[in-house]
């Protein structure tokens, strides 16, 4: 069986520990906007997220600290701060509720792939370049929404920006599910099943 590739095992790397300071992040944000109505810091916080996600996967693939916990970890904290986000900007008003609906729809299909993935041996797919560049626009587009939202004006540079990453993103993001589904399609029919292993014993070209 095919898994994703990792360089250690280890939990405590830099990439991991960017990954949790995204997630701890999630939190403060939403007390900022929620709660404190601290719009410029809770942009800076959207930017900070922004920032961490796209160095722990460099510093992840440059020092060689790829970990089997960091590639379940990374698109956990991307997926939760992106829900968050959007759940607050929506009751902000600064983004329609059919942009909710629409990116948490995709994850609801990503999530019922999961028991198809197991029946294989499988617990994830490995991140896609697409689903990437998807999460890289959508962290990104946030704190520019949010900067356009913060006068009636609005900034009317970052608005636009924002929106038009918001919307690559979510094309992208759709893409990185279709192609996430044509994977798992490819995995079950060409996988035999669990229960099929354990009657016949391993099969040449898997690891399980």
């Amino acid at each position: 069986m095919v898994t994703p590739s990792y360089d250690t095992e280890r939990f405590w790397t830099i990439p991991n520990v960017l990954s949790i300071l995204r997630l701890l992040g999630v939190p403060v944000f939403l007390w900022l906007i929620l709660a404190l109505h601290a719009d410029l810091w809770a942009v800076v916080v959207l930017a900070l997220a922004g920032l961490t996600d796209w160095l722990d996967g460099q510093i992840a693939r440059r020092f060689h600290q790829i970990s089997r916990a960091g590639q379940l970890l990374d698109p956990a904290a991307d997926r939760l701060y992106i829900l968050a986000t959007l759940i607050a900007l929506m009751m902000r008003g600064a983004i329609p509720m059919w942009l909710l609906v629409v990116l948490v729809a995709r994850d609801v299909v990503i999530a019922g792939l999961v028991p198809l993935l197991r029946t294989r041996g499988y617990s994830s797919l490995p991140v896609h370049f697409v689903g990437k560049a998807a999460t890289f626009c959508l962290l990104y587009s946030f704190p520019l929404i949010l900067l356009g939202h913060l006068t009636e004006g609005g900034w009317t540079v970052a608005r636009i920006l924002g929106w038009a990453l918001a919307i690559w993103g979510t094309v992208l993001y759709w893409w990185a599910g279709l192609l996430y589904c044509y994977q798992t399609w490819r995995m079950v029919t060409s996988t035999p099943a669990r229960s099929q292993l354990r009657s016949t014993g391993p099969t040449e070209g898997t690891d399980r």
